[in-house]
Parts: C-alpha cells; structure tokens; sequence
C-alpha cells in the first residue's frame, strides 16, 4: 500500500506536480519544504528544523518557510505542554505573518498561510486559558480561509480549516468563547464541518496535495472522537490511519489516543508499546501517561512506573493532577488508605487545573476516597472490559451503598456497560435509576445519563423521548463535565430537528 512517506526522488516531481507555474514563485513548497513538512508531521522535530533552516539559508524570501516554523512550535507546544515554552514562543506569531503578508497575494498559499498560523495558535492558547485571543485567532483565520475558497475554490486544503472551525464550534456549548465568537458572526456546524473533513481525508490520496494527508486525517480524527464523540470514530481513524507511514509518531498517538477513548484498550497498549523511538524523535511525555491510563484501565498496577514516568519528565500544565489521582487509585485498591491520602494531598497542591482532566481530579478527592468496587468498575469500563465490570458490579449490593452518590454512580455505571454491550431496555432502566437519585448532585453520572438515554432513544427512533432526554441534560446544572454534556445533548437536538 502507497505510504504518505514518499522517497526523496519523488519529491521534487510531486512538488512540481501541484506547484505548477510562476504563479507560486514566491511560495515555494519544494523538495526541502516537502520533506520538512513530512518530518514534522512524524514529529522528528530537529530534523525538521535543520531543514527548514538549510531552506531557509538559501531562499530567504521563501514565504513557506515561516509556516513551516510555526508547524516546529505547534506540536513542539502541543507535546511539551509548556506554558513556559508558550510564552517565549508566541512572540514568533506577528514577524511570520509579516514576512507572509509581503509575498505574493496572487497564490492560494498567500491567505491560507496567515490562516493556518492563526489557526495554530488559536488551537495553543486553549490549551493555556487565552479564551479572548484564542477567539480573535479564530475569527482571522475563518475569513482568510472563507475569502481564499472564494478566490481558489479548487484549493483543496481550504477545507480542512474551514471544517475544523465549523465542527469545533458547532460544539462549543453556551460560553465566553461562543458568545464572542457569535459576536464576530461566527458560527459553527458539526455535521457541515465533519463532512468537509472527511471528504478532504477521502480525496486527497487521488489528488496531487497527497502530503497533506497525514495533517487532514489528525485534525478529522480528533474532531471525530473529542468533538462530535462520533460512533464511528475508532473505524474511521483507523481506516484513514493505515495508509500513515509507521515512522510516524504522531500516527501512534493517534491510534492509541483514540483506541483508548473507544474501549480499545489493548491496542493502545500495543500501539503504544511499539512506537516509534530514537533521538530523532520530539519527546512526548503524555504517551507515557496515556500508557499508564490504559494500563490502569485492565487494573494492571504496572501502569504507577508509567504515570511517575510522566510526572519525572514533563514540564507541561497538564495531567499532573490527574495523575496523582491514578497513582492515589493504585493505593486504594491495594487497600492503602494512607496511600491514597497521600497521593490526594498532591493532587490538591501539584500542577495547575487548566485542563479538564485536572479539574477533574480536584472535584474527586474533594469528594471523598470513592468506593473501591465501583471504581475498579469504573475503570474496567473506561478500557473497554464491559463483561468484567458488569461482573464487578453484580458482587456489589445496591442496599449496602450509604451515600446517594455512590448509589447514583451504581446505577450509571451499569447502565453504562449494559449500553455498550447493547442491551438497552436494562441500561435505560439504570439510567433512569441514576437520574431520579443524582439530579441535584454535583457529580455527572445523573446528566450524563440523561444523555446516554437520549442516544438510545435515538436509535430507537423513539424522537419524543430522546428530546425529552437530552432536555433533562440540559436542564441539570452545576455538575462536572456540564460543557461537555450541554453541547453535546444540544447539538443531538439539533440532529433530530
């Protein structure tokens, strides 16, 4: 099968293929640049910079080249996570813009270069808490992208952009960053965006923008699972995934990413087991983390040696907490109340609670040590062991849980697992258990079953009902994960009207 990895002698005649003309003079995407730009995407970042910088000797004027250096910082922040690096880094934003905005505004590149770049950095100030500019980001690159589709309709790459913004902000929920979006008369569309993507996904294999395959398929495929939490999202992911060279680093976080968050657990463990390593490679301390998850969620303790792995050698804002938290669980189970205790008080003062994960953990230990056969339940769901779990569950007596909270989360949790195995007369019963006792809690087990029972009965085709649903989703307020759960039921309500 064609790899998007293509020999060096092929990558002048591909550049020449879809750069025909004068009309590119002055950006010029050309063997050096294609090559970087492949490197990247495999996050062999200091290659890549070497390359970028041999180019960069000898056609100073090239206005690829500071795309390609805003390519280099956007996954070097995205795999250190450093607000650190993030500061230094953002000040590189206005002289590449500048350098681009002087070239030839005649190419399709011209506008779509200034777009990618703010769409970068849009992306990066999210993770760091900068709502305000994130959004102004949003807004220059959705008209530079809107005017240049005008101007080149058959400018492929247009879509891929233009997708992104329409899906990421289709599912934004009610918010400071929809409210000022909204205001600059920006609005989204998941299904409009996610079929842009996957039509540039399925169509540039024949076309002559090949190389940008890899960038098409892991913007589409994290829309797929995080944003739109599609079904399909793992088959997706790994269809489109097969034809990513196996060099790729970023090709097996990818498919562990999404194996993990689809209940494939065993494949991200072996995906992540055999990727990719050496010095050429960016270090990327979240796999090691994303292993220990995945260990943890077969109830494997080995996974404490990945997760202080983690802890040793990242320097981002992110997964600290969370990762205490895992390590606290190890103890629990293991029946160190002490343990955990200790590992909780690090929660409270490790890390930063920027991420949703870390504020997660905040909320549970603020809660309380959870009941260990719950959360070994809990956890066996979360790698996908819905039989295990069930089983779990079936040795816990519903009249020996004291606190309300555990009764709702006994609830969700098998109506959980009986959903995914596809029985859902008894996950709805379940769930509605969980709604009648969590209502009013903080905890999201009765919300997010609200939710759950809204997709049953959709596939049931029972629409009353699954309006019914997703309102009560809506309608719960205060709880975790309340974003996530309100977009997500508004945006099913959009699909059944």
């Amino acid at each position: 099968m064609h790899k998007i990895s293509l020999a060096n002698k092929f990558f002048l005649a591909l550049s020449l293929l879809f750069l025909p003309g004068p009309l590119f003079a002055k950006f010029d995407f050309n063997a050096n640049c294609l090559k970087a730009y492949q490197l990247i995407f495999e996050l062999k970042l200091n290659p890549a910079r070497q390359m970028v910088a041999s180019e960069k000797k000898a056609n100073p004027n090239n206005a690829i080249v500071p795309l390609l250096e805003n390519y280099i910082d956007f996954f070097y922040l995205l795999t250190t996570d450093s607000k650190d690096d993030f500061n230094r880094l953002k000040g590189n934003k206005g002289s590449r813009l500048d350098q681009i905005a002087d070239d030839d505004s005649n190419s399709p590149y011209y506008l779509y270069a200034q777009a990618e770049i703010n769409l970068q950095w849009a992306l990066i100030r999210g993770r760091f808490g900068e709502q305000f500019n994130a959004a102004l980001e949003i807004k220059k690159a959705n008209s530079y992208l809107q005017e240049n589709a005008k101007k080149f309709p058959g400018f492929h790459l247009n879509l891929k952009g233009i997708g992104l913004i329409n899906a990421v902000l289709g599912s934004l929920p009610d918010g400071f960053m929809k409210k000022t979006l909204s205001t600059f008369g920006i609005k989204g569309n998941v299904k409009t965006g996610l079929a842009m993507m996957q039509k540039l996904a399925e169509g540039l294999p024949k076309s002559t923008y090949e190389p940008f395959y890899e960038e098409a398929v892991f913007y589409y495929s994290f829309v797929l699972v995080d944003v739109a939490h599609a079904e399909n999202a793992y088959a997706e992911t790994m269809k489109y995934a097969a034809r990513v060279s196996d060099n790729s680093l970023l090709k097996s976080y990818l498919k562990a990413y999404v194996s993990a968050k689809r209940g494939h657990n065993e494949e991200a463990i072996g995906v992540l087991a055999e990727r990719p390593s050496g010095g050429q490679y960016q270090a990327f301390p979240y796999l090691d983390y994303l292993m220990g998850i995945a260990r943890l969620n077969k109830l494997d303790f080995s996974a404490a040696a990945y997760f202080n792995k983690f802890l040793q050698s990242n320097k981002g804002v992110s997964y600290v907490k969370d990762s205490y938290l895992h390590l606290g669980w190890i103890e629990l189970i293991s029946g160190d109340i002490k343990g955990y205790q200790a590992y909780a008080e690090k929660v409270k003062g490790m890390g930063y609670a920027i991420n949703e994960r870390d504020k997660q953990a905040l909320n549970e230990v603020a809660s309380g040590s959870p009941n260990v056969g719950l959360l070994k339940a809990r956890l066996l769901f979360d790698g996908g062991y819905y039989s295990k779990s069930l089983e779990i569950l079936g040795g816990i007596k519903e009249g020996d849980l004291s606190l309300v909270k555990d009764r709702t989360e006994y609830h969700y949790r098998l109506g959980r697992n009986n959903d995914e195995l596809g029985k859902w007369d008894a996950a709805l019963e379940h769930y509605q258990q969980a709604v009648n006792y969590g209502k009013s809690l903080k905890a999201y087990f009765a919300a997010n079953s609200a939710l759950c029972m809204g997709k049953i009965y959709m596939k049931k085709k029972a629409y009353t009902q699954a309006k019914a649903s997703f309102n009560t989703a809506i309608n719960m307020k205060d709880h975790q994960y309340e974003n996530s759960i309100e977009s997500e039921a508004r945006d099913s309500l959009r699909r059944i009207n």
